[in-house]
């Protein structure tokens, strides 16, 4: 093969990772480019070596034989870890000591999706990254060589890396739920060498996604879960998205804990170890998160949604712990830093093994102000961003009180309003709260007005959430 240039579809040169839809914006032509630039890249930072692994999708083999083909292109060497989910391929780049790694996924999205999430070094590659390798690939601008394939197998290693943090306590029931995504390969390694009782469900790898859509944000895809946890009688259960790197849990009593309920059991498990360390979570997470860290001792330190942008300020921070609603967990105190769904199941069941009360005993304890759900709606890529800075200066114009660390985060007596533009899709995400119905009305009345101002119509299915 004598290419000299290759342009991406620009639309799926994203904010924290490369995706589209396999034979329309993505084929393995790209999967080649994007292995010889980033090969380049690491090669001209003085790196060798590069860890790939890919999800379970029907597209994942034929993606990850072209990317591989585009590394060797530019003199790198390969560590091929085969089909895993993406934590472990974070984890494989620390454990071979790579300069860099690719996972080949399509993380939650439908079948027909896949991508490419990277790292260079031990950093995220995002952002701007992404947008140079872009325009290297579009001047053809790339290293040559030979480089060589090593195939490895890090599973015992990265289940021993895992069960290391385990602390033991009462025997637990515990269903999980991977979803026929990648944390089938791993799972067995882990909960089998576990105490107590543990039932898989969907273990299978299929990137058909046969039993349901792998996001556990979403309450239909955790119904399987609650079943199984009321049919057994489990002390909990615990799903993943379809490549890993995303957490959902339920109680004994089929209850979800949304992202921010569980970073305020985690945040108070890591303070007693770490008092006064800063804990990082995204603005779209409760009050109840930032007040109940405060409360244990920690200092709260709101920051944009993004798991790059949060990954990458918990390692400028030093924080022992960061986390997004939409379940990416970052564990720093005894672990890398890394989303890694399944050890923060670990570190959820020590939680409970240890405690005198059970996880829904623990959820009732949490202060329960009603909020929507995360309520998005269509808004032009060009016009979005705009919209956000025209209701920035009416509400300046009014002496509101609010934060812009991204987007604008309203705080009033009744509680607080977020809209923000989404970093990856034409469309405006809000979030209200309050600590009843009638002050949740209040706020969405709010935010209706404000948009209205600049043309836009929240959607009437903004209805109250978790």
């Amino acid at each position: 093969m004598t290419e000299t240039v290759h342009k991406f579809d620009p639309t799926i040169l994203r904010e924290y990772d490369i995706r589209g839809v396999v034979g329309g914006t993505v084929h393995a032509a790209d999967a080649r480019a994007i292995g010889r630039t980033f090969g380049t890249l690491v090669r001209r930072k003085g790196g060798k070596r590069v860890a790939l692994g890919y999800d379970g999708r029907l597209s994942s083999p034929d993606l990850a034989a072209a990317c591989i083909s585009g590394l060797t292109a530019a003199g790198v060497d390969v560590v091929d870890i085969g089909v895993v989910a993406t934590p472990m391929l974070y984890f494989a780049v620390y454990h071979v000591e790579a300069d860099g790694g690719i996972q080949i996924t399509g993380s939650h999205n439908p079948p027909d999706y896949n991508g490419f999430k990277m790292m260079m070094g031990k950093k995220s590659f995002f952002g701007a990254d992404i947008q140079q390798l872009g325009a290297m690939a579009a001047d053809g601008d790339w290293e040559s060589g030979q480089g060589s394939v090593e195939r490895r197998d890090v599973l015992d290693d990265y289940a021993a890396r895992l069960l290391r943090d385990v602390r033991p306590g009462k025997r637990l029931k515990v269903a999980w739920d991977t979803g026929n995504g990648a944390v089938g390969v791993s799972i067995r390694a882990v909960v089998d060498k576990l105490q107590g009782e543990h039932f898989v469900l969907n273990e299978k790898v299929d990137g058909t996604f046969p039993a349901h859509h792998p996001d556990p944000t979403v309450p239909k895809n955790l119904e399987q879960l609650i079943g199984e946890v009321k049919k057994r009688g489990c002390d909990l259960g615990i799903a993943f998205d379809g490549d890993g790197d995303r957490i959902g849990a339920v109680d004994g009593k089929g209850r979800i804990l949304w992202g921010d309920q569980l970073l305020v059991l985690w945040a108070r498990d890591v303070l007693k170890q770490r008092p006064g360390a800063t804990i990082i979570a995204d603005v779209k997470a409760s009050q109840v998160l930032f007040d109940e860290i405060a409360r244990a001792g920690g200092k709260p330190m709101m920051f944009k949604t993004g798991h790059s942008l949060i990954k990458s300020k918990l390692a400028e921070t030093g924080a022992p712990l960061a986390g997004e609603m939409s379940g990416h967990i970052f564990f720093a105190d005894t672990f890398y830093g890394f989303d890694d769904a399944l050890y923060c199941g670990l570190r959820l069941l020590n939680i409970v093994a240890n405690a005198d009360e059970s996880l829904a005993d623990m959820r009732d304890r949490l202060p329960q102000p009603v909020n929507t759900p995360e309520l998005r709606f269509d808004c032009a890529d060009e016009r979005k961003f705009a919209v956000v800075e025209e209701v920035k200066a009416l509400l300046q114009k009014q002496g509101a009180k609010f934060s812009d660390i991204d987007g604008v985060r309203v705080s009033t007596s009744d509680g607080w309003w977020l809209l923000r533009a989404s970093n990856t899709q034409p469309v405006l995400v809000a979030r209200c709260e309050a600590a009843d119905d009638a002050g949740l009305e209040r706020l969405k009345s709010e935010l209706k007005t404000v948009l209205a101002a600049s043309g836009v119509d929240l959607p009437d299915d903004a209805s109250g959430g978790h």
